[in-house]
């Protein structure tokens, strides 16, 4: 997989790029946030897969990590990792609501960076989030999800959503098994911060599992968030 790796330090560069290439990554190395938006054009590596996970350092000298995450996500669809000593939980949500796929707060374990970088890459990438084609259909089991039309049906009977249960199921069946963070649940389907909308997630959660009556279907992971367990046929 290609990684672009996005640090100012040299030194910090050069040791994450050969823990990188060691597990099989090849790493393209931006010093800023001009080179970074540079290196994600088709243009900059013609003939060369586009990357697999783009690796953001928030302190870079020429302009906001925040801001070179903003533009990032505006030319490509690339899985953004943010790597950043703000460890408060209103910066995290801010990088999520700006578009990262997950946020890393230094100093980090390098096992668990990999394992993120990971989980990322298998998550989406380049074209992931185009929308859906015209009756592209989700089948867990006996539980049926229609992108297009917004329907959900059990057993091919038909079960009334709300519009936010509706993109609670839709976003965790994209990606079953996958353990979505609750701050990302949030960002992406309400468009908002974390504070004071966490009741909120439960309790959409629960109506979702009483709904489909099917109560191990969303399953929580204590401490994280929840992730879709994908029923038997």
């Amino acid at each position: 997989m290609r990684l672009l790796l996005v640090e100012d330090d040299d030194h910090v560069a050069a040791a994450l790029s050969a823990v990188l290439g060691r597990h099989g990554f090849q790493v393209v190395h931006a010093r800023n946030g001009e080179e970074a938006l540079r290196a994600v054009l088709p243009a900059a590596h013609p003939g060369r897969p586009p990357f697999g996970v783009i690796l953001l350092d928030l302190g870079l000298p020429d302009q906001d990590g925040y801001q070179v995450c903003g533009k990032l996500r505006k030319i490509t669809s690339t899985p953004v990792i943010m790597v950043t000593a703000r460890s408060d939980v209103r910066s995290r949500i801010h990088g999520l609501n700006l578009g990262a796929d997950d946020y890393v707060v230094k100093p980090y374990d390098t096992g668990e960076l990999l394992a993120r970088i990971h989980a990322v890459s298998r998550r989406g990438g380049p074209g992931d989030d185009a929308p859906a084609p015209a009756g592209q259909a989700l089948r867990l089991g006996p539980m049926t999800i229609e992108l297009s039309t917004r329907r959900v049906s059990v057993d091919g009977t038909e079960v009334q959503l709300t519009r936010k249960e509706f993109d609670l199921l839709a976003l965790l069946a994209q990606r079953p098994g996958v353990v979505f963070r609750r701050e990302q649940i949030i960002s992406e389907v309400w468009r908002t911060s974390w504070e004071g909308t966490g009741r909120t997630l439960e309790v959409h959660v629960a109506s979702l599992r009483a709904k489909l009556r099917m109560p191990a279907l969303v399953e929580t992971v204590r401490g994280v968030g929840y992730r879709l367990v994908a029923p038997a046929d």
